[in-house]
């Protein structure tokens, strides 16, 4: 897959745009206005354009029992499974005339009885061609010249149930169908004839490289939809994965940190035309669930106005008319597969988590698309809390680059695991390292008996604590400067500042410069910096 990227603000509407469009001078929180609704904050969507967020999945039997309930995949199965032993074909390899009604009947797409509806057929004949494109059967000819179909060897495991083999061959077909529907979506209406100078020298002006390049657009502009929706679903809460065709179209075309002009209306529109027949061949394969686009939209007399244009804000009902796209598991397994297979890291929520408290640590702190509370939660399941917290603990010990996080993070666990973890933790109060932490924690769950830390121990404490906010929280200033607006000097920075430069901390001068260049105080960050001086000349 093509790794999304947002356009760039000079797209035109105008250029490639449908002679009739969906209406494009309405206001975007009317038409396309569920971001907040569907939990697809701007922010969170920039930093996932960068990497790719790890989601849940189903196990792979669950897996594979939903691509098995998949009506195309199962008319598939099904027709591999009619053709034994073995079944005539033309020399194209498709059922023949008088073979089609009954097809359709054995896959319930007609009645028993009576005349069997054309359409019937016709998707019969393409159930059983992606049984041959499977290889769920396997086309042959007999010594007498005849052309015959037979069951492939993967049906027999297909029909069983077998995950890996259920799913290899769902993954094919929903390849098989992503580039149908990229094909037919880059066909132009009206193929473009070449001038008598091309014809004379034997080249297709236009013609073949003009659907060529449709095509690559046309399979650009759907592999960034599916990445899109694969990082929405990863975000969004339970519940909440249903996004609108427009705030798919929109988070496609609108540049970055901007708001829709009435000419991004207009290419948000025309995105929404040309996906809406893509997303529909995806759906068939249970890739997604999708509510097209209302035909009837397109329907406006000459000279009326649209139904929907209004000042008062579309209702949940009428918004739905302009699309409705959900990624299903399925859909998350597919897109996940072709993510990895194109060397990207897509994790999976909990794999981080099949190790012992210090890969689980490590892992955490090393890795930038994670989901930390989640892959402890994974980890901590099914365990005895005072044995897991002692081993938490003793993995967040360390002096390293990352041991104020681990430790922040073992506090996390901690929290997680609750009262269970509280003896592991009073084993620890004298720890240099973990000691503040443990009498914070002891506190904040309401032990009445927990002792004052010495004062050593008391500001070590504060600048792991601050090290690791750093650590996880770099770049986000203003995060940083409220944290620091709290802290303890007493009403005398001088004298704080004076004992914290002097802890014997890996980050002490990290620590201390960032409260001088951030905290809102200005006497305050004066003194801040000067420790941090102190601190860097002392090291």
């Amino acid at each position: 897959m093509a790794g999304r990227r947002r356009k760039n603000a000079g797209a035109s509407a105008g250029e490639g745009a449908a002679e009739a469009v969906l209406p494009a001078d309405m206001e975007l929180q009317d038409l396309y206005g569920a971001f907040a609704a569907h939990g697809l904050d701007d922010e969170d969507l920039d930093d996932a354009a960068v990497l790719v967020p790890p989601v849940k999945l189903p196990a792979e039997p669950e897996l594979a029992e939903q691509a098995k309930a998949v009506p195309m995949f199962g008319y598939a199965l099904a027709l591999a499974r009619w053709a034994a032993p073995h079944r005539a074909v033309d020399e194209f390899g498709d059922l023949v005339e008088e073979d089609q009604a009954p097809a359709a009947r054995l896959l319930g797409l007609a009645p028993a009885e009576g005349e069997v509806p054309e359409e019937a057929e016709v998707e019969a004949l393409r159930a059983w061609s992606l049984a041959c494109d499977l290889d769920l059967v396997e086309l042959g000819t007999t010594a007498a010249g005849e052309h015959v179909a037979v069951p492939g060897p993967d049906l027999e495991a297909a029909e069983q149930g077998d995950p890996e083999t259920v799913l290899e061959l769902w993954l094919t077909a929903a390849g098989i169908v992503r580039e149908l529907a990229v094909e037919a979506d880059s066909m132009p209406e009206e193929p473009a004839e070449p001038s008598e100078e091309a014809e004379a020298a034997g080249e297709d002006e236009g013609g073949l490289s003009e659907v060529e390049e449709a095509r690559e657009a046309a399979a650009e502009l759907l592999d960034e939809a599916l990445q899109v929706l694969y990082e929405t679903t990863a975000f969004a809460e339970p519940g909440n994965e249903t996004v609108p065709l427009g705030v798919l179209a929109a988070l496609l075309v609108v540049p970055e940190g901007e708001e829709p002009s009435e000419e991004l209306l207009g290419d948000i529109t025309d995105v929404m035309v040309a996906l809406d027949p893509m997303l529909g061949d995806l759906a068939e394969l249970g890739l997604l669930d999708y509510r097209p686009i209302d035909p009837e939209l397109f329907d406006e007399e000459e000279g009326e106005e649209p139904a929907v244009v209004g000042e008062a804000p579309l209702d949940e009902e009428e918004s739905a008319r302009f699309g409705l796209v959900r990624l299903t598991p399925l859909g998350q397994y597919g897109i996940r597969q072709w993510l990895l297979e194109d060397g990207y890291d897509a994790p999976l929520v909990g794999e981080l988590a099949q190790g012992n408290a210090a890969e689980l640590l490590r892992g955490v702190c090393e890795s930038a698309n994670v989901l930390p509370e989640e892959e402890l939660r994974v980890w901590i399941a099914d365990r005895e809390p005072a044995a897991a917290a002692r081993e938490l603990l003793a993995a967040a010990r360390g002096d390293d680059g990352y041991g104020p996080l681990r430790r922040m993070l073992c506090v996390s666990a901690l929290n997680l695991l609750g009262p269970g973890a509280e003896p592991a933790v009073r084993e620890v109060l004298d720890d240099p390292e973990l000691g503040g932490a443990a009498r914070a924690w002891l506190s904040a769950q309401g032990a009445a008996d927990v002792p004052v830390p010495d004062r050593a121990m008391a500001l070590w404490t504060v600048i792991d604590t601050f090290a690791a906010q750093l650590l996880d929280n770099g770049g986000d200033a203003e995060l940083l400067r409220e944290l620091f607006t709290d802290l303890p000097v007493n009403g005398d920075p001088a004298a704080w500042f004076g004992e914290l430069w002097r802890v014997d901390h890996p980050y002490t001068a990290d620590v201390l410069e960032a409260i001088g260049e951030l905290h809102p105080d200005r006497a305050l960050a004066k003194e801040a910096r000067k420790a941090a001086f102190k601190a860097r000349s002392r090291g």
